[in-house]
């Protein structure tokens, strides 16, 4: 038991809170409880759907074919497919980062994952839309673009820095997930 709570401090803690406030103000504690309620169906609705794909992208995507997409001689070609995932990519930032395991997995050069894990947090389509009708296109654009060449650098820079070592230990972690 103690072992459990330690494993699990910050849900032991949210829970003791919950309890407290409850004695503090009850409605209060009620609607913290619907939230938690009602984030915990969202999450159950984006989660399911993309771990599902995760799963089709790591038995149907032979590692050969992701080599050479997106491989140490991709390129150029490797960057612009790890953007158009990123940027046609639907759900969570947080979704992102199983696909990003299984393309180290599958031989995808360092940079390009950062790349894409970059693009999907900032540049999807639809947060793009969005800027573009409450800001401007003008503005969309400068902002977007300037976003796309410092992903882009520093996706570049982030492989460089990292030394060869530190690159095969990510990816002996990514295979051990």
């Amino acid at each position: 038991m103690k072992k459990w709570i330690l494993k699990n401090k910050f849900l032991v803690i949210s829970l003791l809170m919950l309890i407290i406030m409850t004695f503090v103000d009850y409605h209060l504690s009620i609607e913290a409880l619907r939230n938690s309620g009602s984030q915990l169906l969202t999450m159950l609705m984006v989660v399911p759907p993309i771990f599902i794909l995760i799963g089709l992208f790591d038995v149907y995507i032979p590692r050969e074919t992701m080599i050479k997409l997106m491989g140490e001689k991709s390129g150029l070609k490797g960057m612009s497919l790890a953007f158009l995932l990123g940027a046609f990519s639907a759900g969570p930032t947080i979704a992102a980062f199983p696909i990003a395991v299984v393309m180290i997995k599958k031989g995808a050069k360092y940079s390009n994952v950062l790349f894409f894990l970059m693009v999907w947090s900032s540049l999807k389509i639809p947060i793009v839309f969005f800027q573009i009708t409450t800001i401007g296109l003008k503005f969309s654009l400068i902002i977007n673009i300037t976003m796309l060449v410092v992903f882009a650098i520093g996706a570049i820079i982030s492989e460089k820095v990292f030394t060869k070592e530190e690159i095969k230990l990510i990816e002996e972690k990514a295979n051990n997930y």
